[in-house]
């Protein structure tokens, strides 16, 4: 089975199972059902236009190297991917990245308007803690808490929303390389360690094994970025469904700036290395995993 196959396999059941997360449970009375329409839309707007789906790809094949079933990764995979597009939603506004554009279309604040993109986001965001913490997400209370207090932590004061108000402050002051990374760290590679930990977690891993992963998805996190970045230097708007080159023009903190093209390139195929080097004691099982490291360094949108 290709990578291709496997990927987009798994973003059309993430496709399916977000599209029935986010049906209206029940009728609202009255006004509310008036007000209760365009967020509903934001919503499904924000999480059901498309993407790669790459974080709940790498948590249902974190979860598969401790033989979790594919349904039972779902849910988690599902809250996941709520916060992350949550996380887009807010960071499109105008008080932070203010962006027009979204995987081709135009971002949410510019499609409804700010007050119900602030409150999509916000709804994204709670959602994901009833969908992790419901027991289809697991049997097991306490594998439900961890998932829960995990995202929690990622996603949080100390993780991913850390990491904005970092990357927004170093557009007013120089970071270092070191500085750089951390912030990035937080800011996208928080939600990547959820994604492996949450599999290890659902397959009760031994403590080797989660260390192994969330060694695997640093890496992998901080492959993620500098590719962004270099595609925002490098690549097209129109491939990438996004604006390209405002890193530059904003003055953000990014390792290509401080590194230059071809420094930012080495050190990305060294962080693909250190990825692969770390799923070593699954060998074959984390074939899926590898290809995933090359993919996003390889990428062209």
């Amino acid at each position: 089975m290709s990578f291709r196959f496997e990927i987009d396999r798994v973003a059309d059941q993430v496709q399916e199972r977000l599209s029935a997360l986010l049906g209206q449970d029940e009728p609202v009375p009255g006004p509310g059902a008036d007000a209760m329409a365009p967020l509903a839309e934001a919503m499904r707007y924000a999480a059901l236009g498309g993407g790669k789906r790459l974080r709940p790809f790498l948590l249902i094949q974190a979860a598969r190297l401790f033989d979790v079933p594919e349904g039972t990764a779902l849910e988690a995979a599902c809250a996941l991917e709520c916060i992350h597009c949550y996380s887009l939603v807010h960071d499109d506004l105008p008080a932070m990245d203010d962006d027009a554009l979204r995987r081709g279309r135009p971002t949410v604040h510019i499609a409804f308007d700010e007050a119900t993109a602030i409150l999509a986001g916000d709804s994204l965001l709670t959602i994901a803690f009833e969908i992790i913490s419901a027991p289809k997400c697991h049997d097991d209370p306490a594998v439900r808490a961890e998932l829960a207090y995990l995202l929690a932590k990622a996603s949080g004061w100390q993780g991913m929303a850390l990491g904005q108000a970092l990357d927004l402050a170093a557009e007013r002051q120089p970071f270092s390389p070191e500085e750089t990374t951390a912030m990035q760290m937080l800011k996208t590679g928080a939600l990547f360690r959820f994604a492996c930990e949450a599999g290890a977690v659902l397959g009760r891993a031994q403590p080797a094994s989660r260390d192994a992963l969330i060694c695997y998805a640093t890496a992998f996190g901080q492959a993620f970025q500098l590719a962004d970045d270099l595609l925002d230097a490098e690549g097209d708007a129109a491939a990438m469904g996004k604006a390209a080159s405002k890193d530059a023009e904003r003055g953000k903190a990014t390792l290509v700036g401080l590194l230059g093209l071809e420094g930012a390139k080495a050190h990305l195929a060294g962080l693909v290395a250190e990825a692969e080097e770390a799923l070593a004691p699954f060998g074959g099982k984390a074939a899926m995993l590898i290809d995933a490291a090359r993919f996003v360094a390889e990428r062209r949108s």
